[in-house]
């Protein structure tokens, strides 16, 4: 039946076009039920929750157990064990950490991400990564006594994390998902780093990363309010590309490609196909013009990652003191954030990541040759696990792909006639047995999902 069901989906594939890449050339039932299973209402009591420690500051109070970073920590982890204790323990809960010191960090601070770790059932090392930051700030980025309720930015993020944990843990993925809770952030995106490192400490082939940040809100500072869209922020070249891959993209193309880019093409698919009344709206920027997020991090250590954040941004409502002036409200309060809109956000997440962890890798080693040639050659690796290929084109000013044709388990190259090399971006996504799919991958550097391997330490004299 298996067999069948992808032999239906080649099918429905072959030389097809589509608005934008899907995760499956068939509907999910399961997909749907998950998004079904979100409760705002729970979300709620997560941020009553963050809110309640009056500051999370990351160099506020850490020994108390009501207020500051410290006991909102503490309560992080006890929220995961509380999640797996409901799976039967599938979580691994650990607290990777670093005591920094820096231009907002004047004194020795250590700064603490709490993580919980659901391990994949069949590649365990390739990992999709959803985060949130925990830290909190008001006006002056030093203050860390004021209260900084952080309800939206970010607490937000982070009970979208903790929904996440709670409705994917009850189900069992190929790859290992990773429910990251960062601090650090306001401070010089620390909380980023540390996970970064610890990633790259422990070898993972990070896939993915969807950072959630300041994605409660759904009234603009212009007093509109905007229900139906999320903005998915992506980089167009990598952070880690070198010179020599500068050169080759800039003649070739790939600016609009990256990993990123082509992950939040994913996203936007299953939007689309997923969500009723709730848009993804891709940005071609790292993230909001002259600000950044923890993803930034995870991009300097060559990892596909994007930031989610919510489509109207409320200004008054953050890094501000709480005060009333002339009558207006300043403050990340509670108040500010809209529930029904931060549940679809939480639905988006949970959807992509179950879309993401059941799908196979995405192809590696993919190249394409046709010059001076009336056809086009698409090559690429085998990739465990996957039952076909999609092996995708689009017009050079195109924001989506547009056109595909499927292959199936045993091929690793694909020659489509007539299409003149040219005139396209050409890329290749792995299908699975039961029509799970990958994120396109577009040819050479400027597309591989895997990230380069750290440059070797220099050599010191004794």
């Amino acid at each position: 039946m298996r067999a069948l069901a992808l032999g239906l989906t080649l099918l429905l594939l072959g030389g097809g076009a589509a608005s934008a890449q899907t995760s499956a050339a068939t509907e999910h039932p399961f997909l749907h039920e998950l998004a079904g299973q979100v409760r705002p209402e729970r979300m709620r009591e997560d941020i009553e929750f963050m809110v309640g420690f009056g500051t999370r500051h990351t160099l506020s109070e850490t020994q108390s157990e009501t207020r500051g970073i410290g006991a909102a920590r503490r309560w992080s982890a006890r929220r995961f064990e509380q999640i797996s204790a409901d799976c039967g323990g599938c979580l691994e809960i650990v607290t990777p950490s670093d005591t920094v010191t820096g231009q907002r960090v004047p004194n020795p601070t250590e700064v603490v991400n709490v993580v919980a770790i659901q391990r994949g059932a069949g590649d365990p090392n390739r990992v999709i990564i959803i985060s949130g930051h925990l830290d909190s700030r008001v006006s002056d980025v030093m203050d860390f006594t004021s209260d900084a309720p952080g309800a939206n930015d970010d607490a937000s993020g982070v009970a979208t994390v903790f929904e996440a944990a709670r409705v994917l843990s009850r189900h069992r993925f190929d790859a290992t998902i990773v429910y990251a809770v960062l601090s650090g952030e306001e401070q010089g995106l620390l909380g980023g780093k540390i996970l970064a490192d610890y990633a790259r400490a422990q070898g993972w082939f990070v896939e993915a990363n969807l950072n959630n940040d300041i994605v409660g809100n759904s009234e603009g500072s212009n007093g509109v309010r905007d229900t139906t869209r999320v903005r998915v922020f992506s980089e167009g070249t990598k952070t880690v590309e070198t010179e020599q891959q500068a050169n080759q993209r800039r003649y070739n193309g790939g600016e609009v490609d990256s990993s990123s880019r082509n992950l939040s093409r994913f996203v936007d698919g299953i939007a689309d196909r997923y969500l009723a009344n709730f848009d993804v709206e891709m940005i071609y920027r790292t993230d909001r013009y002259g600000r950044g997020g923890d993803q930034v991090e995870m991009l300097r250590a060559g990892f596909p990652a994007v930031r989610i954040s919510e489509g109207a941004e409320h200004y008054d409502r953050q890094h501000q003191d709480l005060r009333v002036e002339n009558g207006v409200h300043y403050g990340d309060v509670i108040e500010g954030v809209d529930f029904d809109y931060l549940g679809q956000v939480a639905r988006l997440n949970i959807v992509s990541l179950a879309a993401l962890a059941r799908a196979p890798a995405p192809p590696t080693g993919v190249t394409i040759a046709g010059a001076v040639r009336p056809d086009t050659t698409v090559r690429w690796q085998a990739v465990p696990g996957a039952a076909g290929y999609r092996v995708w084109w689009r017009s050079t000013t195109a924001p989506q792909w547009t056109h595909s044709r499927a292959f199936g388990p045993e091929a690793t190259e694909a020659v489509l006639r007539g299409i003149v090399i040219d005139d396209y971006f050409f890329g290749v996504s792995a299908i699975s047995a039961d029509g799970y799919e990958s994120p396109v991958v577009f040819p050479g550097p400027a597309g591989d999902f895997r990230a380069p391997a750290p440059a070797p330490a220099a050599a010191t004299g004794g």
